[in-house]
């Protein structure tokens, strides 16, 4: 993960959405085994889903399961606070209270006495960097978190908080956490380009399948059940479901075809099969999709520079040289 050693899975697992929404502990507990019966080690949560009840699932299984604490890494993420709009001031954001109190908070909901990555979920440009670093690296000093990072920030953003960390010796953020699929790109590939090769940072993106949309299930309708279908992702489902978007997915469909593989591991591969990638994080709701999107541990190795050149014919995303 980035210039820190850390070992990570190419392909995680995580619990946006599904966890104490779509499924339940048993549920859960299963597509956990799974995943780290094949090899995942990381398994990602924060805070704001499901109001701290994702932590909680994520919590009751670790503590069932019983693995060795050595073998897998999990995360946190502070920002949003429990509460969403009934938040109250000191509920959200990166004051140093909130930091704080969200970190104890998230340990005891996952009944673990460390988080390994904890993450800054969103900027808050309300709150100095100085006072996020410092307190980002009192987490750490405290042994509560091991690696502090950024989700969703700016490149601009995230080299200010390593400037701050260096004047004042203290440690950087190690790892962004943002999204990146055949559809968002602009950050993995451009934005963050300098960061990659001056600073060096770890990758946890989200979304490698656009909360579905490049496995070809919406192409013909909103499936019952789905993440779409959800009355309270409809924000998700106006900004994902566009006809332009649907049309290029079709058309994926050829290239997924002559290399015998679905459209749902053709898009996790192609994720992975990026460098600056450290590691994808996989949603699932059924054994099937998660034994499904674990094949492109097979599949990205076949990528080369004439399929990646026609996966960008169609898909026509690719940002501007950085």
């Amino acid at each position: 993960m980035g210039k820190t050693g850390l070992q990570l899975s190419v392909l995680s697992f995580g619990s946006w959405v599904t966890f104490n929404k779509q499924i339940d502990d048993s549920v859960s507990d299963r597509l956990m085994s799974i995943a780290y019966e094949n090899g995942i080690n990381f398994f990602d949560n924060a805070e704001a889903y499901e109001g701290g009840k994702s932590e909680e699932m994520m919590g009751r299984v670790l503590h069932k399961k019983n693995w060795d604490r050595t073998t897998y890494v999990i995360s946190g993420k502070v920002y949003f606070g429990l509460y969403g709009k009934e938040n109250k001031p000191n509920q959200f954001g990166l004051s140093r209270k909130h930091i704080f109190e969200g970190c104890h908070q998230s340990l005891k909901r996952m009944q673990t006495d460390y988080i390994d990555l904890f993450f800054c979920h969103r900027p808050d440009r309300t709150t100095p960097m100085e006072e996020i670093v410092w307190s980002m690296n009192l987490l750490i000093q405290q042994g509560k978190i091991l690696y502090w990072g950024t989700s969703e920030w700016s490149a601009a953003e995230i080299m200010e908080a390593h400037a701050v960390a260096k004047d004042l010796r203290l440690i950087g953020p190690a790892m962004e956490q943002t999204q990146y699929n055949l559809f968002e790109r602009t950050k993995i590939e451009h934005d963050y380009h300098t960061i990659f090769s001056n600073v060096g940072m770890g990758t946890t993106i989200w979304s490698p399948l656009a909360s579905g949309l490049l496995t070809g299930k919406y192409n013909t309708g909103i499936p019952e059940g789905s993440r779409m279908s959800l009355g309270n992702y409809t924000w998700l489902k106006d900004r994902a479901l566009t006809a332009d978007k649907l049309a290029r997915v079709a058309a994926l469909q050829p290239i997924a075809d002559e290399l015998n593989t679905s459209l749902a591991t053709l898009g996790v591969a192609w994720c992975i099969n990026n460098p600056n990638v450290t590691t994808a994080i996989l949603g699932a709701t059924k054994e099937s999709q998660l034994t499904e999107n674990l094949k492109a541990l097979e599949l990205y190795h076949h990528f080369n520079a004439d399929l990646l050149d026609r996966i960008d014919q169609i898909v026509g995303t690719k940002p501007p040289a950085a």
